[in-house]
């Protein structure tokens, strides 16, 4: 891995006790930054800010729903409040209900919206608005999806959230790019996580190494290393894009 220097960096970063989240957490504490964590299930935000610290870096914990403007503000003002900055606000908040387009039931599209659209918006909104009262250069980071960009069987829902946050990182990025904010999304393809492990009957590795052409499914590490370039200033040129990193899936596309 490319080494990165994030000292002096401030970020927050919802969903992150696990997963994807967590592994950008930790990448960016490793780099130098401090970091404001977010998960809706407290012990497990706890336990991952404890185990970023214990490896020297600085974490604060946040319990809270990341779809509630609320808990996106108290992270926000606790990067001001801790730490006297925001350089990084990453949106990989997000839930997944899988259901054919004819049968998916109306609470569970209110979840999806509430989540992984709402969520996003205000994070990157309420973000922009501190980085722009301070005049901090920033990054914003959004969390797409592959299924936002080709089919995937029972996720008509779930893609369409996340084609919406490609737009979103579109449209953002140019409206904030005369503040020297960029805003960015990330599509990620199958990624191994605890999640994904229960998916598939078990196999779901196996079944995402047979059909992605470069014969993997991809780590969290993958995921982590493509969002510290589009935070790094290697990446400051970068505004208004989508990142797919699936191994090549969604040029085939092929369904498991």
């Amino acid at each position: 891995m490319f080494k990165y220097s994030f000292q002096g960096k401030v970020a927050v970063i919802t969903g992150a006790a696990v997963g994807i989240g967590y592994e950008i957490a930790s990448q960016l504490s490793l780099a130098g930054a401090s970091v404001i964590l977010n998960d809706i299930d407290k012990s497990l935000a706890d336990q991952a800010a404890n185990n970023i610290s214990a490896t020297g870096g600085q974490c604060i914990a946040v319990e809270g729903d990341a779809g509630e403007v609320q808990t996106v503000e108290k992270m926000i003002a606790l990067a001001y409040e801790h730490f006297g900055r925001l350089d990084f606000a990453i949106a990989n908040a997000g839930i997944t209900t899988f259901g054919s387009f004819l049968n998916y039931k109306e609470e569970d599209f209110q979840k999806i919206l509430k989540v992984n659209l709402k969520g996003s918006f205000f994070l990157a909104q309420k973000a922009a608005q501190k980085m722009i009262e301070t005049g901090q250069k920033g990054r914003i980071l959004l969390m797409s999806s592959v299924t936002g960009f080709t089919f995937h069987p029972d996720l008509t829902a779930y893609g369409m959230s996340k084609a919406a946050l490609a737009f979103l990182a579109k449209n953002s990025g140019v409206e904030l790019a005369t503040h020297q904010i960029t805003v960015n999304a990330i599509a990620p393809g199958a990624t191994n996580t605890n999640r994904t492990a229960d998916l598939e009957q078990g196999n779901y590795v196996e079944t995402w190494e047979k059909i992605t052409p470069n014969g993997r499914c991809a780590t969290t590490e993958d995921i982590a290393h493509t969002a510290l370039f589009l935070l790094s200033d290697e990446a400051q040129h970068i505004t208004g894009q989508t990142l797919i990193v699936d191994g090549g899936w969604t040029s085939t596309s092929p369904p498991p």
